[in-house]
């Protein structure tokens, strides 16, 4: 078997057989194929594609590659949730705990923000004293206990992933339903959870920039899952606007909290009880409608808010600052965003959004720098709403004052006011299961 054969193969638009996608993953990660021939490999792919078979075999080599989790050792059925990345995306840190006071467990592991979407890890380290680092049988013990922890990702997961995903940055091949589907999916599979929960974000701050290519990726990615026997549903949710009103690692968190206590922002808690009630779904525990009012009722009655504070107790977090937020250190600079005319905003470019709160030093422009965790963006108006000019529309604060201004200038321009009021957008715009899409 050569490589050479392989890319021509594929390059002529012929599904690859199963000894051959091993062929190409086992020999590259060992580093018998060259880096110039997986790149040809790669762009063979974006050109013509993969179909679900081929798909689902490339992603399971990738996931065998390294290390593939046993979570047998907790007790019950394990859902795990993946999103696709977004600015003022803090879902995870108030389902999973939903999820667990509803009995659930939800051992996950998650990722740190890079460029304009923030990562679950980073808003976690906010807490101070938490870890995100821990033993396999420490963090198989508190989601025993608990039934939810959120640590970093640990070992050796899905190496191919790592190395395939480095070839694609540089050569242009990073935008390919296939190989994000594989890229992702790859790391869920070695992760070891019995459901997957997937949150396609679509819009302007997501990496699907529409509709029709969120929900390819989500029909993939579902197929995947379903191929390798692990329940899986995906949710195609919006990101042309932040979610909530806080960007930066500390308010997401103050945030977090009061969404726990129902006090949270309406589209937060609306899109994070859609994704609840569907890991519960997933686990057995009802239909549609009763997996939201046992959500719903999680939140009601501090169930979900405890099992929150518990698990950041559990991991050695202050919890202090979750029942006092106004214990969370402050930035030293503020600086409020005034409107310049009258009407109604009309458009919030997220990505610019998440820009802007990477300036004040809520996030990272490379993947060694330094988070300040108490910077980021209030949002005061958003999308939809009737602004007078003069009136603060944001708040921004940074350690940083000399960023402020370049972050105000990014932000007023992520903006758009009109005099007429826009059509309201969905939070959520489809559900898909295997074999079946719905629209809302």
């Amino acid at each position: 078997m050569r490589i050479f054969d392989i890319i021509t193969k594929k390059k002529h638009g012929q599904a690859l057989t199963d000894a051959e996608i091993e062929y190409m993953i086992n020999g590259f990660v060992k580093g018998e194929i060259a880096d110039y021939q997986m790149s040809a490999m790669l762009m063979a792919i974006w050109f013509k594609g993969m179909n679900d078979h081929e798909l689902s075999v490339l992603t399971q080599t990738m996931a065998k590659s390294g290390d593939m989790i046993d979570l047998s050792a907790i007790e019950g059925k394990k859902v795990d949730k993946h999103s696709t990345g977004g600015v003022g995306d803090k879902t995870t840190l108030i389902i999973a705990p939903i999820v667990a006071a509803c009995g659930g467990k939800v051992a996950k592991m998650s990722g740190r923000g890079l460029g304009h979407t923030g990562g679950t890890i980073d808003k976690m380290e906010a807490i101070p004293g938490l870890r995100t680092a821990l033993k396999q049988q420490e963090f198989f013990d508190i989601v025993n206990k608990i039934g939810v922890s959120v640590i970093g990702q640990t070992g050796n997961l899905a190496p191919a992933d790592k190395k395939i995903y480095a070839l694609r940055d540089v050569t242009a091949t990073v935008d390919s339903i296939p190989l994000i589907a594989s890229s992702i999916m790859s790391k869920k599979l070695a992760a070891g959870s019995d459901c997957i929960l997937l949150d396609v974000k679509t819009g302007s701050g997501a990496f699907m920039k529409t509709l029709d290519d969120s929900i390819e990726l989500a029909k993939k990615m579902v197929a995947i899952g379903e191929h390798a026997h692990k329940k899986t549903v995906a949710l195609i949710t919006d990101m042309d606007i932040p979610l909530g009103h806080a960007i930066g690692n500390s308010l997401e968190i103050i945030e977090v909290v009061n969404t726990l206590n129902g006090r949270g922002p309406k589209d937060l808690t609306e899109v994070c009880l859609q994704l609840a009630a569907n890991m519960l779904y997933l686990i057995g525990k009802g239909n549609l409608e009763e997996c939201r009012k046992m959500a719903q009722k999680a939140i009601d009655n501090g169930s979900a808010f405890e099992k929150f504070v518990s698990m950041v107790a559990a991991q050695g977090g202050d919890e202090s600052v979750l029942r006092d937020t106004e214990k969370f250190a402050k930035a030293p600079y503020k600086k409020d965003v005034l409107a310049e005319q009258d009407g109604y905003i009309i458009k919030m470019n997220a990505e610019q959004c998440g820009e802007a709160s990477v300036v004040l030093g809520a996030g990272r422009e490379t993947k060694d720098s330094a988070i300040d965790f108490s910077a980021g963006i209030m949002i005061l108006k958003k999308y939809g709403e009737a602004v007078k000019k003069g009136e603060k529309i944001a708040e921004l604060y940074t350690s940083k004052e000399e960023s402020l201004a370049p972050a105000e200038k990014m932000y007023k321009e992520a903006i758009t006011i009109g005099a007429e009021k826009p059509a309201a957008i969905p939070l959520v715009f489809a559900r898909v299961e295997v074999d079946k899409i719905e629209k809302y």
